[in-house]
């Protein structure tokens, strides 16, 4: 084999190898915060500590994240694609509006309990963190979605409407289901019997 022919191939397999390197070292650095994210929350999130976490040197996660922003942004993407919310869609076919919020609820319930250790810090910290300040704010407003649908065949107006409306908002909330089922024991399935039962006494 020509030395030209092996030079060129030498070259493009270190290239590669680099890349490769270069993908693993953003992927450690990206799952040590959510690591410390799900633990001692963004606030407390030190770049020092993603580095050590991380097992590389500060000057590395600035290289690769030059910003809050970008290493929140890829923080909460790789979290998300690893706990993927729930989607509305499945519950918009359901003509049902007591049986459509029974499904739904049952579906953030099981999600919050599987998030709850990195939501509950990502909200706490949200106010002092302006990194995810908007991102925070745009992942709640979901909910809001959520809420809309579960709103839609109701044929509610006036103060009745507005009592359905925050009954269905609170069923919702995160603080909801902690107090429900951390605080006074309830498994999902009742705290999902309990507030359906709350929203269709207030309509």
């Amino acid at each position: 084999m020509p030395t030209e022919v092996k030079t060129a191939k030498t070259r493009r397999y270190r290239k590669r190898r680099r890349a490769e390197l270069e993908l693993k070292t953003r992927q450690a650095i990206t799952e040590a915060t959510v690591k410390l994210h799900g633990t001692v929350g963004p606030a407390r999130t030190t770049v020092s500590a993603i580095a050590e976490q991380a097992g590389v040197q500060r000057a590395t996660v600035y290289r690769h994240f030059p910003d809050e922003r970008t290493l929140f942004q890829a923080c909460s993407g790789h979290y998300l694609s690893m706990h993927p919310p729930p989607d509305p869609s499945q519950w918009e076919g359901i003509a049902d509006p007591a049986e459509r919020l029974r499904g739904a609820l049952t579906d953030v319930y099981d999600w919050w309990e599987e998030t709850e250790d990195m939501m509950s810090r990502v909200i706490r910290d949200a106010p002092l963190v302006e990194s995810i300040s908007e991102q925070t704010q745009a992942r709640l407003a979901f909910f809001d979605h959520i809420a809309e649908v579960l709103m839609r065949g109701r044929r509610l107006r006036g103060k009745r409407k507005a009592l359905v409306e925050a009954a269905i908002g609170h069923a919702l909330a995160l603080s909801t289901w902690q107090s429900l089922v951390r605080e006074q024991g309830l498994t999902n399935a009742a705290a999902v019997e309990l507030m359906a039962g709350m929203v269709e006494r207030a309509g």
